[in-house]
């Protein structure tokens, strides 16, 4: 009678609950504001929310630990944000967990450019302070400004153009003297990070299938 059709509405309720409380958790962990970038404002990617659970910033190879994995879309060489800029690549997955290599590690290399003056480069880290690392690369005749915004490129299939790195805080030469080697304070403080997104769809297939094709065409003669 009533009492059955009661507990039976009481549960369909308690399940409803749950499931709401389930897309808040989900919604409140893929959130990124991606007001912050230029370059995914018109953008169609899509992005799984993750929690930084281990981080190093004293070691030559720094590594981040993710509590998303294999289960939730997440794979090798993906790229991680946070809502102030870039993280870093997947490196390592399991079911349950990722391994990010951060800026912040020997082995990373990001290409990147300098917003205002379009000049490429790639974005190293040198052992040391978890909060510089140093754009190589740039050629000698440009003259980029203090606090000039260093971002992604778009040139690898890793991220889109236009995510923050950080910002020019002085300038060098290389080792060479043939281009210049910026110091670059990094936008994302990793002492302090807790919330990641990492980018599941940024996969330039069609992009490489093109780029292969018209390389085959090339060395046809």
């Amino acid at each position: 009678g009533w009492g059955k059709a009661n507990k039976q509405l009481e549960a369909e309720n308690e399940l409803l609950r749950s499931e709401i409380h389930e897309m808040k958790r989900v919604l409140a962990a893929n959130r990124i504001d991606t007001i912050q970038f230029e370059g995914l404002k018109r953008s169609r990617y899509h992005f799984v929310g993750a929690q930084v659970i281990n981080v190093t910033t004293n070691h030559s190879h720094n590594l981040l630990t993710l509590d998303k994995g294999t289960k939730d879309g997440i794979k090798p060489e993906m790229g991680v944000v946070c809502s102030s800029g870039v993280v870093g690549i997947v490196y390592l997955t399991s079911e349950h967990y990722s391994i990010v290599m951060p800026i912040i590690n020997m082995k990373s290399r990001i290409s990147c450019q300098l917003k205002e003056h379009l000049s490429f480069g790639t974005v190293e880290w040198q052992f040391g302070s978890a909060e510089y690392a140093y754009m190589t690369g740039v050629p000698l005749h440009i003259k980029a400004a203090k606090n000039e915004v260093v971002e992604t490129s778009g040139h690898s299939d890793i991220f889109p153009s236009g995510i923050p790195i950080g910002k020019v805080e002085s300038f060098g030469q290389s080792s060479d003297g043939m281009s210049q080697s910026l110091k670059v304070h990094l936008a994302v403080d990793f002492t302090t990070i807790r919330n990641v997104s990492v980018i599941t769809n940024y996969d330039h297939a069609e992009k490489k299938q093109l780029e292969f094709v018209a390389d085959s065409l090339m060395n046809i003669d």
